[in-house]
């Protein structure tokens, strides 16, 4: 992989790769051009939250068929920047040469409710902070 093209990689981490990391996947792979490789997982790997994919759906983002995935089957080194999203719950640990963002935010999906709303703040969270640090290689802006 040419370091240009290793720039242009972002791995998203929360503990379940259920709903976090999964919007943030979902929202870089629409906000950032093409030629980006974006992924996402998780320490202790669930199920993709079916609210997750609601909330993304209202704004015209199909997760649907993401899956979570556990850091350890994932090549760590071949991402320039790895992203967590924990807040209340101990985030993964990874060692390695790539940059690293913490954006902590809350785990919608700990609530059992159906109110989304604790999903969308999260969204609008997540894509406020990949427009406020990834805006000069935004598609369109």
């Amino acid at each position: 992989m040419t370091d240009s093209a290793h720039e242009k990689s972002i791995l998203f981490l929360c503990v379940a790769n259920a709903a976090r990391s999964q919007m943030a996947e979902g929202l870089a792979r629409t906000l950032l051009p093409d030629d980006w490789r974006i992924a996402s997982a998780g320490s202790e790997p669930g199920t993709l939250d079916p609210r997750a994919v609601t909330v993304m759906q209202e704004i015209g983002i199909d997760i649907s068929d993401q899956y979570s995935k556990s850091i350890d089957s994932l090549d760590l080194t071949s991402y320039h920047w790895i992203i967590t999203l924990c807040q209340e719950e101990v985030c993964p640990i990874v060692s390695g040469q790539f940059e690293r963002k913490h954006w902590p935010s809350p785990d919608p999906a700990r609530h059992e409710s159906d109110d989304l709303d604790g999903f969308r703040e999260t969204r609008e969270a997540i894509k406020t902070m990949l427009k406020t640090q990834f805006r000069e290689h935004l598609e369109g802006t």
